[in-house]
């Protein structure tokens, strides 16, 4: 039953899901002399693990000073305007249309309408030309 426990823990622990406590049984396990001999492979992991948690830092660790910290505050605050203001500009010079401009958009709209007028035209065309071909099928064969 014990071992049963184990390798469900094992399993569990490989997929991340067990708790702290849970890893300490496994910890704890491993670290005694009667581990089933299959998993002899994971006892070197586990009893470094809890040799590792014995382990103390004796180099000391400065952080930033807060300076450095309002430094960020002001460049961030100075770069949210200069989008703001980049936005706001674009939004009030894209809205204005030129007299050139809106005479191109004018000369534009008659360029189609002349171009679809012309495929009309000779989509008309191409089925006449159809009915034509009909027309010289038909009088082959009769002269045939």
């Amino acid at each position: 039953m014990e071992l049963a426990k184990i390798e469900s823990l094992l399993d569990s622990y490989f997929e991340g899901e067990t708790s702290l406590d849970q890893e300490s049984i496994l910890r704890d396990y491993f670290s005694s002399a009667n581990v089933a001999p299959h998993l002899m492979a994971y006892q070197g992991l586990f009893v470094g693990l809890k040799n590792t948690q014995k382990e103390v830092s004796k180099r000391e660790v400065s952080l930033p000073q807060a300076s450095s910290n309002s430094r960020r505050w002001w460049l961030s605050i100075a770069a949210s305007v200069v989008v703001l203001i980049g936005v706001v500009g674009l939004q009030f010079s894209g809205n204005q249309i030129t007299a050139e401009e809106q005479h191109a958009l004018a000369e534009l709209n008659k360029t189609k309408e002349t171009l679809l007028l012309m495929s009309k035209s000779f989509n008309k065309g191409t089925q006449e030309i159809a009915v034509l071909g009909q027309f010289t099928e038909t009088k082959n064969r009769i002269f045939k």
